[in-house]
């Protein structure tokens, strides 16, 4: 399920500091990443299985490896995981409302922490 109207698919900003950020607000980028994605991952753990949202991002130009790219944010999406296949996207989904809200708030959050840098590109 992906989420409308965050702004986040509007971001290009340096990886150090989307690092810093999502981190802050539970992202963690981890392994997901390779010379031209990144993936930026928050878990839940529920009663009704385990959830991720994912903020994935791309860079055009650069080398994530080498900790110097420019990445641009894609559209979140929530995702349910399944074992042993992984995570699907789908939007025939039913997440719990709480979850969405929860998803919804740590991108405002992430949204607001970013916004002094965004101004100065």
């Amino acid at each position: 399920m992906y989420i409308e109207n965050t702004g986040i698919e509007e971001v290009v900003a340096d990886l150090s500091l989307l690092k810093e950020i999502m981190s802050k607000h539970d992202l963690i980028l981890a392994g997901q990443w390779d010379y031209e994605r990144v993936t930026f991952d928050k878990k839940y753990v529920i009663k009704d299985g385990t959830y991720y949202l994912r903020v994935f991002g791309y860079t055009p130009d650069g080398d994530v490896g080498a900790r110097d790219a420019i990445i641009h944010l894609k559209k979140p999406v929530i995702g349910k995981h399944y074992y042993p296949h992984g995570v699907e996207y789908g939007e025939d989904e039913n997440f719990p409302e709480s979850l969405v809200k929860d998803c919804e708030k740590t991108l405002q959050a992430v949204m607001e922490d970013l916004k002094p840098y965004l101004s100065n590109q």
